[in-house]
């Protein structure tokens, strides 16, 4: 038993450093993707930079990569892990008056998410790989904003990442806090890591979201 207990102790820690670690790079992603909007030429050479940089490629990339994948199969391990310890449903579960939505629904939300990378992937990283590595194009600086604009162009493909954003941000609600609280923090600051990782929560996805509104209603008006 104790070591069933050390067991789940340490994938709940190497599952909140990777959340932490993919919360570091939303934040680092949005500050690039909003220069989309207010400034198309930074955006351009921050993307530049970051698609032909080696350590980004060769180093944080599959770092990134590693860390969704050690992230989403830590969060279906425990689901399955917590669903055995529990051995048999409640006879009565009273639903939210037991736990809030947002933590009794974390698998589902997490599996939209990671649904929703995978497109994201499909939209943008597998182009580059193609444009640079399959189709060995000439480096062009300047076509980062054209190619993000026209991936919102379509109506059904902006709702998709309206609402997985809408998820991630009910993900990050509960799953941000969590994992200050599985790393053992408990201190005087404890109040206000709360409120920053709700607004957090809440404002990077917001941000998101006026983005592909933003490219797609922008195609629309001209």
């Amino acid at each position: 038993m104790s070591a069933l207990i050390k067991s789940s102790l340490a994938r709940k820690v190497v599952m909140a450093l990777s959340g932490l670690f993919l919360v570091f790079f939303l934040g680092q992603h949005f500050v690039i993707n909003v220069t989309s909007v207010i400034a198309p030429d930074t955006f351009n050479s921050w993307s530049h930079f970051m698609g032909y940089n080696p350590l980004v490629q060769y180093v944080l990339q599959p770092i990134l990569i590693a860390g969704v994948i050690i992230h989403f199969v830590m969060g279906f391990v425990l689901e399955l892990q917590n669903r055995a310890a529990r051995g048999v449903k409640y006879v009565s579960y009273k639903g939210s008056a037991n736990a809030p939505w947002i933590s009794r629904n974390m698998l589902i939300s997490g599996a939209v998410v990671l649904a929703f990378l995978g497109l994201h992937f499909y939209d943008f990283w597998l182009p580059e790989m193609a444009y640079k590595y399959i189709e060995s194009n000439p480096e062009d600086a300047t076509r980062y904003h054209e190619e993000t604009v026209h991936k919102f162009e379509p109506f059904w493909r902006t709702v998709i990442y309206i609402i997985s954003f809408v998820l991630l941000a009910l993900h990050l609600l509960h799953g941000f806090a969590s994992s200050f609280q599985t790393m053992g923090v408990n201190n005087k600051y404890s109040s206000a890591i709360k409120t920053f990782t709700k607004v957090y929560a809440i404002v990077i996805p917001a941000g998101f979201i006026f983005i592909a509104l933003y490219h797609h209603f922008n195609q629309i008006t001209h």
